[in-house]
């Protein structure tokens, strides 16, 4: 990674219809790096990635993409990012290839025959390329998606929820490929709901409500939110969640199967509140580590709804 940010905007606003949907934002991602970017539904992902693509023009604040200025420069920033959307954009009744040699044609590729060639093989699309897009599972539909948006070769991937709807094997791949684009000097930004992916990201961006309201590694995240978990085990772990729901100390109650995770920010309350009801319900307990999982909802819980 070079220390130049790919991706640099500061205090980004966008509104609409009197709401504002993406509230001072500011973002830095260094060349190189798989940046993750989370939060809830509706919290101003889409809208701060399409700022930043140059599909959006801000209401307010100002910042650069590639060298680029967001508010000026918005053909150049699409020209040397790929942008993948949360649904499958491409022409069902047309093959891969077929598909593949539009996009070619839309960016202008010379010579196209070549560089839909190449995009095939890199990806293990080839043997495939004469099946119908409409006809695809998901994972292979993923594929497709990720082959248009890389065939220009460009400088930063803007990915938007990529693997909603595919299964773990397809979504593993997708993440392996995506390591390898970004080890071969690719910078990326991926917006995700699932935890699993989060801790692949070099760094993790949280936005709630259109604000930004963490940033940093996974580590970074788990120790700056300062909770405790405490685990409590046995067959009346329902019992014992109802009783601890509103106690002292007592932030989140999530089960697991036989196991309750028991969250909050005040250790020593939470862990007198865990023992008396452990000791009610006969159930063992013990400390475990926080996770990016209780991070979150501990961010989400906290987090002012603007359309409230």
């Amino acid at each position: 990674m070079t220390d130049a940010p790919a991706i640099d905007v500061r205090n980004l606003v966008k509104r609409f219809g009197g709401r504002t949907v993406v509230d001072h934002v500011s973002m830095q991602v260094r060349t190189g790096e798989i940046a993750g970017f989370l939060g809830p539904n509706g919290s101003g992902k889409t809208t701060t990635i399409r700022l930043m693509c140059g599909l959006l023009t801000p209401d307010g604040g100002e910042g650069r993409v590639l060298g680029h200025d967001i508010r000026r420069d918005g053909a150049a920033i699409k020209r040397e990012v790929g942008y993948m959307t949360q649904r499958f954009s491409f022409y069902e009744d047309l093959t891969i290839e077929e598909n593949l040699n539009f996009v070619a044609g839309l960016y202008g590729l010379p010579p196209a025959r070549r560089a839909v060639a190449d995009t095939l093989a890199d990806l293990g699309l080839t043997s495939r390329k004469g099946q119908l897009a409409g006809a695809l599972s998901g994972g292979w539909k993923q594929r497709l998606a990720l082959a248009a948006c890389i065939m220009h070769r460009p400088r930063l991937l803007m990915l938007d929820e990529p693997t909603a709807g595919v299964d773990p094997k397809a979504r593993r791949e997708f993440w392996d490929e995506i390591h390898q684009l970004a080890a071969a000097g690719l910078t990326v930004l991926v917006s995700t709901h699932y935890m699993d992916e989060a801790e692949r990201c070099h760094k993790i961006n949280y936005i709630a409500y259109g604000k930004l309201i963490a940033s940093g590694t996974v580590p970074e995240m788990v120790r700056d939110a300062g909770l405790s978990t405490i685990v409590l085990e046995g067959p009346a772990v329902a019992e014992a969640a109802r009783l601890l729901r509103g106690m002292p100390g007592v932030d989140q109650v999530a089960a697991y199967g036989n196991t309750l995770h028991v969250i909050g920010r005040d250790g020593a309350e939470l862990a007198r509140s865990a023992s008396q009801v452990a000791g009610q319900t006969e159930t063992r307990m013990h400390d475990a580590a926080p996770s990016l999982e209780d991070v979150f909802i501990q961010l989400m819980g906290a987090a002012r709804d603007n359309a409230a």
